[in-house]
């Protein structure tokens, strides 16, 4: 067995005896939360959240993982406190106040309230005045929220990140860069879904690194299920030698990295789905390049579940008032070494070395 592999399992030797933690749910929780509506109509905000809590930081310059503890923060949130008693911008920048702090990327509050204001009224920040009234009333909101906040976390801080994970998948893999900006980016946009509720980052991780993978090689190549199957294709079938490995060798690693058993399997089958599911209700007449990840099938190794996602193209006429507010749809994901767009790679992204990445691949 590779050194690489043996140092991966022998990370997770501990596992089995870990607690479990708080602040991960059952599937069935999210239609248990103090928010009224349907699921669907939850999951839409929640994205429309995260996307807004994205843009925030990302015009206040902070570094991702900032960003993506705000976000599993903002997730955590609604699990305890009801989205019709506190709105989705208010608690992503309380989120994002809160994450300047204990990530020492400090902003002030009243930058943090500009910028809110900013992307509220849709004015560029510089016509925003320092001591506008409505400059005053969000950094009262966000205080107010913040809060409530620390409550809802019982000032539990601490948030484990997929890309970590990733990090350490890519510096023990034979490196294909278009594979680790697609997973990169995938485990970006992980975040717009409640999967930081349900599933361990390296369940997270490996779901994003198989489905880059099956994105890079193509619609006829394997399917999820065998890349994914608790024992591996058989090798015993000619491959032409000008040919490259099959496909879920690559996808494998991941499996073999992080020595999953049979209930992990199902929960990164799950997490595949969930995926999907989220990428195929996006407008796609607005972003026709998430067709690429949207008619993957599925993993079919499970059992059948109900979809928890409605087209949010339907969902964006549900609440008129709020159609106004710029934080619809699916944006960029946050800036940062890896990725851009998803699922497009950004010209001027880097590959997790932190080497350009070659805009001809």
């Amino acid at each position: 067995m590779p050194k690489d592999i043996q140092a991966g399992q022998a990370s997770q030797v501990a596992r089995p005896n870990a607690p479990k933690s708080q602040w991960l749910f059952p599937l069935d929780a999210l239609r248990s939360t103090p928010s009224a509506g349907s699921l669907e109509k939850q999951l839409y905000d929640r994205a429309r959240g995260v996307e807004f809590l994205y843009r925030l930081g990302s015009s206040l310059q902070l570094p991702a993982p900032a960003m993506f503890t705000a976000a599993t923060w903002f997730h955590r949130f609604y699990m305890r406190y009801s989205m019709d008693d506190y709105h989705r911008q208010d608690v992503a920048a309380s989120c994002i106040f809160l994450a300047t702090k204990t990530e020492e990327c400090g902003r002030k509050l009243r930058d943090v309230a500009r910028v809110c204001q900013s992307k509220v009224s849709g004015k560029d920040v510089a016509e925003i005045p320092d001591t506008s009234k409505e400059v005053e009333n969000c950094q009262t909101a966000i205080l107010l929220t913040e809060e409530v906040l620390l409550e809802a976390l019982c000032f539990d801080f601490v948030v484990e990140s997929p890309h970590a994970e990733l990090v350490d998948l890519f510096n023990s893999h034979d490196p294909d860069i278009l594979a680790q900006e697609y997973a990169w980016t995938i485990a970006h946009d992980s975040y717009r879904t409640p999967l930081c509720l349900l599933y361990s980052p390296r369940i997270i991780a490996a779901a994003c690194f198989v489905l880059a993978q099956r994105v890079v090689d193509g619609p006829n190549s394997s399917s999820l299920d065998s890349r994914i199957s608790s024992t591996p294709p058989s090798a015993s079938l000619p491959t032409p030698p000008s040919n490259k490995p099959p496909s879920p060798d690559r996808s494998r690693f991941a499996l073999e990295y992080f020595a999953f058993n049979e209930e992990e399997l199902t929960s990164l089958a799950d997490t595949l789905r969930i995926l999907i599911e989220f990428y195929s209700v996006q407008d796609n007449t607005m972003h026709p390049h998430l067709s690429t990840i949207a008619t993957i099938p599925a993993p079919t190794i499970t059992p059948p579940q109900a979809n928890l996602y409605a087209s949010f193209s339907r969902l964006s006429g549900v609440t008129p008032a709020d159609s106004s507010r710029p934080d619809t749809g699916l944006g960029r994901t946050p800036n940062s070494s890896h990725g851009g767009q998803t699922p497009e790679v950004n010209d001027n992204s880097q590959t997790p070395n932190g080497n350009p990445l070659d805009s001809s691949s």
